[in-house]
């Protein structure tokens, strides 16, 4: 990937779930998307900062080592990141409103409706 710019195929997924990981991966690449998928936000961060530039990005916000707030904190603080749209995908009450404090364009809430899922993807990539 060339400097900064950004992919307009490619999900970077942050989620603590291994099984959610594996299962939107194969959700997405089935619809032609690359997916990168990483266990907590600090590997997120790390991603990001190594130059992956994902069109989106889905955020579980209860997760060990760095939680979705802490990397939506990091991540906008980061002149180079801050543009890279978020949907917060969460089990916990009042999704919508957390999604909202952390500026993400959207939010879905778990288990997820892969339909209304995709076409969230297709709104931002």
């Amino acid at each position: 990937m060339s400097g900064s710019s950004t992919s307009t195929t490619s999900i970077l997924i942050v989620d603590d779930d291994a099984d959610i990981r594996e299962a939107l991966v194969d959700v997405l690449t089935d619809h032609g998307y690359a997916s990168h998928a990483v266990p907590h936000g600090a590997a997120a961060l790390a991603a990001l900062q190594s130059g992956l530039r994902p069109c989106l990005i889905l955020l579980d916000l209860m997760m060990p080592v760095m939680d979705g707030v802490t990397f939506r904190q990091h991540q906008l603080a980061d002149p180079d990141l801050k543009q890279l749209p978020v949907l917060v995908i969460s089990a916990g009450n009042d999704v919508s409103v957390h999604a909202a404090a952390l500026g993400a364009v959207e939010s879905l809430r778990k288990p997820l409706d892969l339909d209304r899922l995709l076409e969230a993807v297709a709104r931002h990539c």
